[in-house]
Parts: structure tokens; sequence; C-alpha cells
């Protein structure tokens, strides 16, 4: 989800409740909708319960500007809805550039790669001063009841 754009999120007729989208934060993280397998019973239904949860989640007095996730039916083997669907993704992107939604997820996103290439970087840097002698001796003073963890993690970073 944190990696695109825009978010589908494709559910079948009959797919389940309420609860269960709201436990898994499906409301939250869609920017379109779409009921596949739209020729089968149950389509409609489904699509009336996400619309009527949109509904409850994101009222239009709230934010008049927000966008909300349209919920459109298709049927992927015959491309029935199709291109409603790609429709949906172009008016989200049109909206997202409007509203500078674009560029904000987009320094997110770099933002967070940013953070997570650090962490690793860290990770390393931290594994490689585990493994020295001085380590292996401050973890025996720590095994022994010697030293306390937090002082001897002192101690390697006051090496460093």
């Amino acid at each position: 989800v944190g990696q695109a754009d825009t978010t589908l999120v494709v559910v079948n007729p009959g797919w389940g409740d309420a609860v269960q989208a709201n436990k898994a934060g499906l409301m939250e993280i869609a920017d379109v909708f779409v009921v596949n397998k739209a020729d089968r019973p149950g389509a409609k239904e489904t699509a009336r319960d996400l619309e009527r949860m949109l509904d409850i989640a994101l009222p239009a007095s709230r934010e008049p500007d927000r966008w909300r996730p349209p919920v459109l039916c298709a049927t992927a083997t015959s491309g029935d809805g199709v291109d409603g669907v790609w429709r949906a993704v172009s008016e989200h992107r049109a909206h997202l550039v409007a509203s500078g939604g674009l560029a904000e997820r987009r320094h997110h996103r770099a933002s967070e790669e940013v953070t997570r290439l650090v962490a690793a970087e860290l990770l390393e840097r931290a594994r490689a001063m585990t493994t020295s002698p001085q380590a292996a001796k401050l973890a025996d003073a720590v095994a022994a009841g010697d030293l306390d963890p937090w002082t001897a993690a002192d101690r390697l970073l006051g090496d460093a």
C-alpha cells in the first residue's frame, strides 16, 4: 500500500462483512474499491455494503474536498467494467496532483525508504560492533550480573 500512488482493493461478491473490512483496515487504505466477478450473485449487494461503510467512515460534511473511494463493479475475465476502473485510477491521480497529495505521498515514500536504508546500515554496524572481543567481554560481564546491558551498550558505542 505504501509503495503505490493509488491503491485498489478488490473484493468478490460475498467477501465478508463490515466488521472484517474494518478489522483489516481496508476502508482506510483503498483509493478505489472494485467488486470483481460482478456477473455473479451478490455483486450489487457487496457494492452497496461498501458504499454504506464509506458513508460511515467518510462523512462528506467532515472533509468535503477529501477523495472518496469509488466502488466499481467489474468482471476481469470478460473485461466488463475495466474501463471504469481505469477511469477511476486516472481521476484519483488527477485529484492527487491537484491537491498536492501526489508529491506528499512520494515524499513520504522516499523518506521511509531512506529510513529503512539507514536502519539496515545501523543494524550491520551494530552486528559488527557486537562481535568484537570487547563486546564478548562486556557480554560476559552482563551475564555474570556485574554490568547492566545498557551500560555495556553505552561502552560499546563510546568506543565506536
